[in-house]
């Protein structure tokens, strides 16, 4: 049974879950969860390049131990030293260190006292009132602690777009390749590219006496089979992820395709405009009566009630029905657009690889600049910089700016916002830098008026360029930051500094609704891979499928343009 990456990753994750309950060596902890965050970045399944005879201990961060890891779980499916580890625990305590705010210690505070031993065992102490009176924690905490298991189940229900590519495309190039088969597609919420996908959907036109059925039920990580018709087939992954597979008629494939893309909202408006003209809409096709006057393209499905063909990003019921009537719909951003990359790192700090190799790497995929973007000492568990050390720095992304030729590299770092607003650098560092991008990295719990305050001062900064990964969120695993958001972006398109679109599959940030929302309000963006690893560059189309789902241009984004373009733009209104 072929092991993914994400699952790989998982498993590092919960073991260094339990290593910190345990109270292990903290460094060991950060091997563990670095480990975890370098698989899920990685370009290529660990399990073809151990197939390839690769050896792990290339990649940067990755030593004997971790490597030896990685061939067990690649071999068994198992993490020996996890299963160990897990027996000295109630099975599911780890699940608690999901949950903002709980971290091992809290977490073991709560077992001692409580005897608490899985979210549901919270949920119970929480709801009675029992959590409050313990030290260290109020009314308050109980209450975030409810708020945040909810949140926290709500998300499990979902898979990162990214992971679910990992399982999905390998799985749809299997299916295409079936006696037969036409055409093979991913509808759904992954084909509208959200940032998290339910299940997915796969549409197929094919031949009769084709064998896609018989190919998808045998295919090596289907760990269930929940039905099988001659049309459609649902199975379950290992992993959890469920497939819905159904054939269609070349006559049905553009209607069908519609249908499954959804969203529902969507559909149902479409259908209630088809209904106005006389027209039944559903996964069949168009019919007037029992007539199909359309269903074979999903243009020709749109055509009927008078709209142009609307991309499956925008298709959310948020406004694109009315634009495709009158023409307004916008010509989206695509990768052809991106000229330059605006945030990545290197093994200066947190990064896997060296700045000479980001920039020819990046140089590689038809960038035209980068900037290095190395952390600020702030953020010491991410190896930050003093500023004396970046001064040097800076002076040697100079000096190889100048050594390189086809592409820019620009002087920059992603400067930690303090909880006061100021910046992590002083001004005579930062205005030596091309680009200055800020964020924040700590206090994640401030208070929303304190939160909304720290981040208007540092918009207020004229050396704060671009905001990076703007609400902090982390998918799955944390929710954004509590700040008045409307402010934020009012803030940054009445000062000009640029809004990030984080191409980094676990925050994807800003979240499409919130792009729209500072859209409107004139500001600007940039879409950057916050890359740690050269592999990392090519996640660029992640971050262009929430700026599309954000309704944005080309114009709209600046790093579209040629580098004396970008830095004359970036300027400050």
């Amino acid at each position: 049974m072929a092991v993914h990456n994400s699952e790989i990753a998982a498993l590092f994750e919960r073991y260094a879950e339990l290593l910190e309950i345990q109270g292990a060596n903290p460094f060991r902890v950060r091997a563990y969860r670095n480990a975890a965050l370098i698989v899920r970045g990685l370009g290529t399944e660990i399990a073809r390049m151990i197939a390839d005879g690769t050896d792990l201990t290339d990649l940067q961060g990755i030593g004997d131990d971790l490597a030896a890891r990685m061939h067990e779980i690649v071999d068994t499916g198992r993490l020996q030293a996890l299963e160990r580890l897990a027996g000295q625990f109630p099975e599911h305590l780890a699940d608690l260190d999901a949950l903002p705010g709980l971290g091992p210690r809290r977490i073991r505070a709560l077992h001692d006292a409580l005897g608490i031993a899985s979210l549901d065992d919270l949920e119970h102490a929480a709801r009675q009132g029992r959590i409050r009176g313990l030290k260290g924690f109020g009314a308050k905490s109980e209450h975030n602690i409810l708020h945040a298991i909810e949140a926290h189940r709500d998300s499990q229900q979902r898979t990162r777009l990214a992971d679910a590519e990992r399982v999905a495309e390998p799985l749809l190039a299997h299916l295409a390749a079936a006696r037969g088969v036409k055409r093979a597609i991913i509808a759904g919420s992954y084909r509208r590219r959200r940032e998290t996908v339910g299940d997915v959907d796969i549409l197929v036109s094919a031949d009769a006496g084709n064998d896609v059925m018989d190919r998808l039920i045998g295919y090596d990580s289907v760990s269930e089979v929940v039905s099988r018709g001659e049309t459609r087939a649902t199975v379950i992954l290992e992993g959890g992820l469920q497939v819905d597979l159904r054939v269609v008629p070349e006559a049905s494939y553009g209607a069908a395709l519609h249908y499954f893309t959804g969203n529902r909202a969507h559909n149902i408006a479409v259908r209630v405009m088809g209904q106005r003209r006389g027209l039944k809409i559903n996964e069949y096709g168009v019919f007037e009566g029992e007539h199909r006057v359309a269903g074979a393209t999903e243009a020709s499905v749109y055509a009927q009630v008078g709209l142009a063909y609307i991309e499956p990003e925008l298709r959310e019921n948020r406004g694109e029905l009315a634009a495709a009537a009158e023409g307004r719909l916008p010509a989206l951003v695509d990768l052809e657009d991106i000229r330059g990359d605006l945030h990545c790192h290197t093994d200066t700090t947190d990064g896997r690889d060296s700045a000479e190799a980001m920039a020819r790497a990046a140089k590689a995929l038809g960038r035209e600049y980068l900037a290095i973007t190395d952390h600020t000492r702030r953020l010491r568990v991410a190896n930050g910089l003093t500023p004396g050390a970046f001064a040097e720095h800076l002076d040697a992304l100079e000096a190889l700016d100048a050594r390189l030729d086809g592409i820019r590299v620009l002087r920059s770092a992603e400067v930690d916002i303090l909880e006061d607003g100021s910046l992590d650098l002083p001004d005579d560092i930062l205005a030596r830098m091309d680009v200055v991008v800020c964020a924040v990295h700590y206090g994640l719990g401030l208070p929303r008026a304190k939160q909304t305050d720290r981040l208007l001062r540092a918009l207020d900064s004229p050396h704060c360029q671009i905001l990076a990964h703007p609400t902090c969120r982390i998918l799955g695993e944390r929710q954004p930051i509590d700040a008045d958001m409307g402010r934020v972006l009012r803030a940054a398109a009445e000062t000009g500094c640029a809004l990030e679109i984080n191409a980094q599959p676990g925050r994807l940030d800003l979240p499409d609704v919130l792009i729209r929302e500072a859209l409107g309000q004139g500001a600007r963006f940039v879409v950057a891979t916050d890359a740690h690893g050269t592999e990392d560059l090519a996640r660029m189309r992640l971050g262009l499928d929430q700026a599309r789902r954000g309704w944005l241009t080309a114009a709209d984004v600046l790093n579209t343009r040629g580098v004396d373009g970008f830095l004359a733009a970036l300027r400050r209104r």
